[in-house]
């Protein structure tokens, strides 16, 4: 593998501040996973999944149990992340392998122009094109290789070999923003993997909207070797930053852009899919133990790491920093304004198609509050997985997917495939107390038709302040934005990113 690290020349980065005021500027790690669940993660409560890095950052840091990003598909969860802004105001971007237009800033960038030394690991943001020289989550280090992994499937990109090799190369010692992007545990997994680690399957807890059966729980614990590939690389990255003696001055970030690349997760309006982890750590600064129940969405993370750093936030973002609750010593709700998020899904994978041969969506705006999800079907007519013709493009292909999809109308799990592939009523509401895994839609319950309501007016009337064109009559634009993957037909343009989504 060709070494491309991308350095920018020293002459041509437009310090700032001068060399004292950035060497004194915090370091940022932040770590990313490929298709997550938040329930995957020890201080979640995931008991199959063995994550003893994120759990140690966890206890001597700060757990955040309303973390949402707006999108849950990789590329447009990763737009927000880099812009600091709502899916449905990025345009192409707001869709899975699109272009990123270039008129859009991104966070890593701007550090870049300010003095940091920036760069990221394994999967930045993608996949799709971009129109800058550097991807959007900045220069790009993927030299250095695993001579082994645990299980065929697993990329040979050494993450935190590649981080060493960052900091090895940081000219006069600047700070530093380093994304480390974990391809895992995005599919295909190498089947039965689980068996050599001496996974057991009685510890596997399957969501109700999956078959609880050996197929299920097998594929869940071939994800699970994935999951903790990530978590190792994550425990090496904070021994390089001891070993190097800048572990006091870095604030650490781990998340995941979506949840599991199972049936009603990935890519799907349903809590799993957008609730994702966040964990931060910051010695001396975080107070160690702390869990903050605070709403927080990916488009306010460029904001908080600008102002991190020392910068203001820049005029395009609409999210906002929460760097006020990192630094605050309260638990629970920090700012009690932070109660809700708005959620969004245009087009992601291709799947469907109209009499023209257009590549359609299946659009959907949500809000999600303490209590409640209510979800808005724009194209209830539409498959919401894709065609079953396309055979539901818009799940991963898997043995849990194969099975579901091979069940009969007299099976029992068949009431399993009708939520995981079958078509959708216009208007969804779930009782997030009682019902957390959104098996039991009210919406056309009259009981609740008051809460309904005042969710869909809520939820309108911020994406009409943002400029949301789906609440003005022109949601037809998604559809109509190029799918910049070659592999379907398409041609990339400017830079190609990876190949495994």
């Amino acid at each position: 593998m060709n070494m491309k690290c991308g350095l920018l020349p020293i002459a041509l980065l437009p310090f700032i501040a001068s060399a004292q005021e950035t060497r004194e500027r915090p370091n940022i790690l932040f770590c990313i996973a490929d298709d997550a669940s938040r329930t995957s993660f020890g201080p979640y409560g995931c008991r199959y999944c063995n994550t003893p890095a994120v759990d140690s950052l966890a206890a001597n840091g700060i757990v955040f149990t309303n973390a949402y990003t707006q999108n849950p598909k990789s590329a447009p969860s990763r737009a927000c992340l880099v812009t600091g802004m709502y899916s449905w105001q990025l345009k192409e971007a707001a869709n899975h392998w699109s272009r990123f237009p270039g008129e859009f800033r991104f966070y890593p960038h701007i550090l870049m122009e300010n003095g940091y030394h920036v760069g990221f690991t394994g999967k930045g943001w993608g996949p799709g094109v971009y129109e800058t020289e550097y991807n959007p989550a900045g220069p790009e280090y993927n030299g250095i290789v695993c001579r082994d992994v645990p299980a065929k499937g697993i990329s040979r990109i050494d993450y935190a070999g590649n981080f060493r090799y960052f900091l090895e190369h940081n000219p006069e010692g600047r700070p530093f923003c380093f994304w480390l992007g974990a391809k895992e545990p995005h599919r295909w997994y190498e089947q039965d993997s689980w068996k050599r680690t001496g996974k057991d399957m009685d510890s596997v807890d399957v969501q109700p909207f999956l078959p609880d059966n050996g197929i299920v729980k097998g594929d869940l614990l071939d994800y699970a070797v994935e999951v903790e590939w990530f978590d190792t690389h994550i425990g090496r990255a904070v021994r390089i930053l001891e070993e190097k003696g800048l572990l006091d001055n870095t604030l650490i970030i781990v998340t995941s852009d979506h949840g599991m690349p199972f049936p009603r997760v990935k890519g799907q309006i349903y809590d799993e899919a957008f609730h994702v982890p966040f964990i931060a750590f910051w010695k001396g600064k975080i107070m160690p133990g702390r869990v903050v129940s605070d709403f927080i969405g990916f488009h306010d993370v460029a904001p908080t790491i600008l102002e991190t750093a020392g910068l203001p936030m820049h005029p395009q973002m609409s999210g906002k920093s929460f760097l006020d609750i990192l630094l605050s010593e309260k638990d629970g709700r920090v700012n009690k304004k932070r109660d809700h998020m708005i959620l969004c899904k245009e087009r992601h994978d291709l799947g469907r198609a109209d009499e023209e041969g257009v590549n359609l969506g299946y659009p959907v705006r949500a809000i999600r509050t303490d209590e409640w999800l209510y979800v808005r079907n724009y194209e209830p007519s539409r498959w919401p997985v894709g065609n079953p013709e396309y055979n539901y493009r818009n799940c991963d292909d898997s043995p849990t997917k194969s099975y579901l999809t091979s069940l009969k109308p007299d099976d029992p799990d068949y009431r399993l495939f009708e939520l995981c592939f079958g078509m959708r009523k216009p208007e969804e509401l779930y009782d997030m107390q009682n019902d957390p895994h959104c098996m039991n839609n009210l919406a056309e319950d009259p009981g609740y038709g008051r809460i309904k309501n005042q969710l869909r007016r809520r939820m309108e009337k911020e994406l009409k302040d943002s400029g949301d064109p789906r609440m003005y009559g022109k949601g037809y634009i998604f559809d109509s934005y190029p799918y910049m993957n070659a592999r379907s037909g398409f041609e990339y343009i400017y830079h190609k990113t990876s190949a495994r989504e």
